[in-house]
């Protein structure tokens, strides 16, 4: 053999060392334990399929320990989002002043863990005890393959969204005491719906409502905008009296209403002021979306299509208004709703009643791709960004889009989108003819410049008022709106939605001085869900 080559016999395999040690070592190493080659021992295969019982358990127990440990990064690394987790769990401890925490597991179902925590919330020599429910779900790693718990926020509080966190000190915001028009209190206990207006009224009208700030346990939001939500007091502070346009009996009807229907919203305005009467979510994630929600209004908008027309000098209540089956514009075809029968004759209140998409798509040849913008903002007040309610509120958008928006648009489809509030007040200025702002703390509390827009004809309001009258005593809205007295219209509404196997229930109405929206999450037809809501508001008569 060559010199520094050597030889040697291991496990009966004849292997060469070449050219030194080093040389000789990597060989051996890839020989022992390469692909195949002697002594080969195969990684651990990464786990798959939901996690075991004793999985959960194991992983949970060291969760909840590291938790009452205060360990952050240890209670963060055994989730599966390590980096969002931790800042929460050190605010937990240290922005929070949350000590003495002690966790306890319910009987669980499958990977599903309740449990209960109890803790003690100290600042500046004042201490309470903290007591809340919440769960957890373990879940098995993507790329480990071990048991994790499935990271949210609201595993540390119910309560807590993504990017929230928690602080306790000296109250953002000093209280308040919020009375309804007639000087009843309103509460988060009485009006349940109510507690994130609350909290965003506080915020912005505690301190001029004189009251004085407390020490208190409080989820901090991410958006600047939003209100601090309280979670404890430690130290009352002084509450200033706040009056607001409530109706505490239009209030209650409105959160009896949208406990029937998961996902809905309503609200309630008065047309002769705009003072708004009631306004009520039933939502998991507690979002204020009468105020603030953007979605497709459906045929809802057919109001506001309709003034188009007349206004324009396109048709009128009688004039033409043709049902076919189908219309295209821009090649997208649009339809009715299933069952709905033709009628070639049909003049703009039948259509109107009876909800026909394809009498208004066909009359998109005639308006301008900008007409609908124009009479929502100039007519309306919708759309231009600039009202001011007294607490954060969304402004309606009817955008100017060209192609088969212009007509879906016009079905209140497309681009268009709406809350509850906009189409309550869309109903209240269709028929008095006048766009008065909604408010929801008076005017002259602060002095604040409120929206204006030039409102309707006479001529207008009254063939607006005779087609939702007759869509709400013999159209789609009947059924409804039966046993309602007094002056009263109504329009019914269903908006499809991308990756929705049903369409959001959409309905709008008024009964005297009072007016009404409401809109329900995949909720069907108009009059389905949204519709009965509607309706319970209006016999409160405000």
């Amino acid at each position: 053999m060559r010199k520094g080559v050597k030889a040697t016999v291991i496990g009966g395999v004849f292997v060469v060392m070449v050219g030194g040690a080093g040389y000789g070592a990597f060989n051996l190493v890839s020989a022992l334990n390469g692909d195949g080659g002697i002594g080969a021992s195969e990684p651990e295969p990464v786990r798959t399929g939901p996690p075991s019982g004793d999985e959960v358990k194991e992983t949970t127990g060291k969760f909840f320990a590291a938790w009452e440990k205060g360990q952050a990064a240890t209670a963060a690394a055994l989730t599966n989002n390590e980096l969002a987790a931790e800042p929460l769990f050190t605010a937990y401890g240290q922005d929070a002043h949350i000590t003495g925490v002690s966790v306890t597991p319910g009987a669980g179902t499958g990977a599903t863990v309740p449990f209960t925590v109890k803790a003690t919330v100290s600042y500046d020599g004042k201490s309470k005890p903290l007591t809340y429910k919440s769960t957890l779900t373990v879940v098995r790693g993507k790329t480990t393959g071990k048991a994790l718990v499935d990271w949210k926020p609201s595993v540390v509080h119910p309560e807590l969204q993504r990017d929230d966190t928690l602080v306790t000190g000296e109250a953002a915001s000093p209280p308040i005491e919020a009375v309804d028009r007639d000087g009843t209190v309103l509460t988060e206990d009485k009006f349940p719906s109510l507690g994130p207006i609350l909290d965003e009224l506080r915020d912005k009208y505690g301190e001029q409502a004189g009251g004085t700030p407390g020490v208190e346990l409080a989820i901090r939001h991410a958006s600047a905008e939003a209100a601090d939500t309280p979670l404890l007091t430690l130290a009352e502070g002084k509450a200033g009296r706040l009056p607001t346009t409530l109706s505490a009996s239009a209030q209650a009807a409105a959160e009896q209403a949208v406990k029937g229907y998961d996902e809905s919203s309503v609200v309630a305005v008065k047309p002769s002021t705009g003072e708004v009467l009631a306004v009520a979510n039933n939502r998991e994630d507690g979002f204020n979306a009468a105020f603030l929600g953007q979605l497709a209004p459906g045929s809802t908008m057919k109001i506001m299509s309709a003034a188009t027309l007349i206004d324009n000098g396109i048709t009128d209540m009688n004039g033409p208004a043709p049902c076919p089956n189908d219309a295209t514009w821009q090649s997208q075809k649009f339809h009715n709703i299933k069952g709905m029968d033709p009628n070639p004759d049909a003049t703009l209140s039948d259509s109107f009643a009876r909800s026909c998409n394809t009498a208004f798509v066909k009359y998109a040849d005639e308006v301008e791709v900008d007409s609908l913008t124009k009479e929502a903002e100039e007519r309306f007040g919708i759309g231009k960004d600039n009202w001011k309610t007294g607490i954060p509120s969304f402004d309606g958008r009817v955008p100017a889009s060209g192609g088969p928006d212009t007509a879906a648009n016009m079905i209140g489809q497309g681009q268009v989108q709406m809350s509850p509030l906009n189409m309550a007040s869309v109903t209240a200025t269709a028929i008095t003819g006048t766009f008065r702002q909604p408010v929801i703390v008076p005017q002259k509390l602060d002095g604040r410049e409120l929206a204006s827009a030039r409102g309707l004809s006479a001529d207008t309001v009254g063939q607006l008022r005779a087609m939702m009258n007759r869509t709400a005593t013999s159209g789609t809205a009947a059924e409804a709106m039966s046993g309602l007295a007094g002056s009263i219209g109504a329009k019914t509404g269903s908006a499809e939605v991308d990756g929705q196997k049903t369409s959001n229930s959409w309905f709008t109405g008024y009964r005297d001085d009072i007016a009404a929206a409401a809109m329900t999450e995949e909720g069907g037809h108009g009059g389905d869900a949204a519709g009965p809501i509607v309706a319970a508001v209006l016999r409160t008569g405000g």
